[in-house]
């Protein structure tokens, strides 16, 4: 639903968890923080919610509301709010990007964090002896690239080539070293010395569905890498097909979904997910 149809609705006076984005009828996070706030007895529900620009001012006034609990927040927004919490986790800061924003005990505050970080780095603890941590390549530069750049620099990759469409107007992560920026007519010629490939962009899911960051002549450059696709719904992208074709070794974004979102989960309540019942639930969806 759009902000100004939740505002009205009676969910808006019921504690609530909100993600926001646009557009945000992909995602997946009311099925899983759903469950777990039932899992744990926790009175109150979440939402996935349609932020228009034009709502953005209301919905940042509406996080002072006392039934406004929390949120997620995602594409195109994970920078857009960084200004918004009066402070930033370690991560967030570091990053200068949020997907989670919590209140204080008292309600009158508000805290960016970064969850990204540490969902995107542990479905990659079971592909260890894949990985060289010498040269990642990561597809993208927004938020959740800027996620990807400081957990591959923090599970010690010595090279991270940023690919963009705009390399000039590209802003690698503050502080992060050995990081080149390339466009998508040069990536190639980084391929051979890379261990994982990583896509940070929607491409593939919603209405660019069926479409990969990379062209079909050049599937061949993921033989042997471990591609990892953030995005979770389909299961498998055109990305992910590509890589499996050739050779590469597929991690879909859904293990990350439940891993950032069970880290939000804990932040805002003290519980962690209830991970296989999520995952299960999550998997039936998607055979549905």
């Amino acid at each position: 639903m759009t902000f100004p149809e939740f505002k009205v609705s009676k969910y808006s006076r019921e504690p609530h968890y909100l993600v926001v984005g646009h557009p945000i009828s992909h995602s997946l996070s009311p099925v899983m923080h759903n469950l777990s706030l039932e899992y744990y007895e926790v009175d109150a529900r979440y939402f996935a919610i349609d932020l228009e620009p034009r709502s953005v001012n209301d919905f940042i006034s509406w996080m002072n509301r006392e039934p406004f609990l929390g949120c997620n927040i995602t594409i195109p927004f994970k920078q857009h709010f960084l200004n918004v919490p009066e402070r930033l986790s370690e991560e967030a800061e570091a990053v200068r990007a949020i997907n989670t924003i919590s209140k204080d005990e008292s309600g009158a505050s508000l805290t960016g964090h970064n969850t990204d970080i540490y969902g995107f780095q542990q479905p990659l603890l079971e592909y260890d002896d894949h990985l060289d941590y010498g040269r990642g390549i990561v597809f993208g530069s927004g938020g959740a690239s800027l996620a990807v750049q400081f957990a591959l620099a923090d599970l010690g990759f010595e090279e991270i080539v940023i690919v963009s469409r705009s390399p000039t107007r590209v802003q690698p992560m503050h502080g992060a070293h050995h990081v080149t920026v390339a466009d998508y007519s040069q990536w190639q010629s980084y391929s051979e010395e890379a261990c994982i490939v990583v896509n940070t962009t929607p491409v593939g899911m919603g209405e660019s569905k069926g479409k990969s960051i990379i062209q079909d002549h050049e599937a061949h450059f993921l033989s042997g890498k471990v591609c990892y696709d953030l995005v979770y719904n389909p299961l498998k992208t055109k990305f992910l097909e590509q890589a499996e074709n050739e050779g590469g070794i597929a991690v879909n974004g859904l293990d990350m979904l439940i891993s950032q979102g069970s880290r939000s989960h804990e932040i805002w309540t003290g519980n962690t997910f209830p991970y296989k019942q999520v995952k299960n639930e999550l998997l039936t969806f998607f055979e549905s």
